[in-house]
This record gives structure tokens, sequence and C-alpha cells, in this order.
């Protein structure tokens, strides 16, 4: 089993986490002699279970050369707006909330323990999606968060 520790490791440390993103654009807020500057970075990431909506992330990004090489802690400073861009079809197991409080994105912003995670409720009583951005860690996660709401509304086409 210790012969397999270091291919665990490595598996692990590469292994995708949910949700892809692209970025959009990012500015730079600290100036970094070695490596790159500390950033905000705003990605944007479709809902996959729900086609119609497009949830768009500013998040800290810890440059430097612990930035550059992958194992700087990025802050837990975030922010998230989400949106109708389509026609939304609730899947029939959101509209009964078995699948309440859902992931739908989670990306790592430490090389092990801390997560910067979204999830998704329904209010059925008021027909919108409410979409949650978090940092996690193993032992302490962080209060620091934000949300945001899509009202469903019907889709027209304008010809």
């Amino acid at each position: 089993m210790k012969r397999h520790l270091p291919l665990i490791f490595a598996t692990l440390l590469l292994m995708p986490l949910a949700g892809l993103t692209e970025v959009i654009g990012n500015v730079s807020t600290k100036f970094k002699v070695l490596g790159p500057n500390d950033k905000i970075v705003v990605e944007v990431f479709d809902d996959e279970d729900i086609p119609g909506v497009a949830c768009y992330l500013s998040r800290a990004k810890t440059g430097g050369i612990s930035g550059a090489v992958g194992v700087a802690e990025d802050t837990s400073d975030a922010s998230i707006a989400c949106r109708q861009i389509g026609p939304i079809e609730l899947p029939d197991d959101i509209r009964s909330t078995k699948r309440n409080g859902e992931e739908v994105f989670k990306k790592r912003t430490s090389l092990l323990f801390k997560t910067m995670q979204v999830v998704r409720f329904y209010d059925a009583p008021r027909n919108v999606l409410i979409y949650l951005t978090y940092s996690d860690r193993i032992i302490e996660g962080s209060p620091k968060n934000s949300i945001s709401v899509v009202p469903i509304q019907p889709w027209t086409v304008k010809k």
C-alpha cells in the first residue's frame, strides 16, 4: 500500500473537479516582483443540468512564485451573478426539490484542502433558482459567501 501512496496522491491532485469555466478576463490587484501578479479573475460557466442559465464568478487568484507553480492558497473572496440566457425547462427531480442544494461547480483554490463551490437551490413558491458560492476547507471553511437569484421567466425569441 505504501508503494501506491505517491500514485494515489498524484491522481487526487490531477483529478478534475466539477464544472468547466471559460475565463472572461482578469485585473491585477497586487504587483509581484517574481511570478504573476495577484488578480481578480472573471469566469463563466453554464449550469449543465439547467440549460438557459449561465453564472459569472469573480474570484481572487494568488500570484507570485507559489501561484505560478500551483501551490498558493487563494483567499475565499468570490462573487457570483447568474442570469437566464435562454428558455429554462426544469427537470422534474429539481421541481420536486429532491436535488435541492446540489453542487453545480467546484474549483480547487489551494493545492490540497480548499475549494470554491457553487450550490443550486430551487425555491418553488417563488419559481426561482438560487446559486450560492462559498469556500470550504477540510477542517475549517469560510463564512464569506455570495448568492445570485434567477427568476424563471418565459423566453421569447424576437424575429
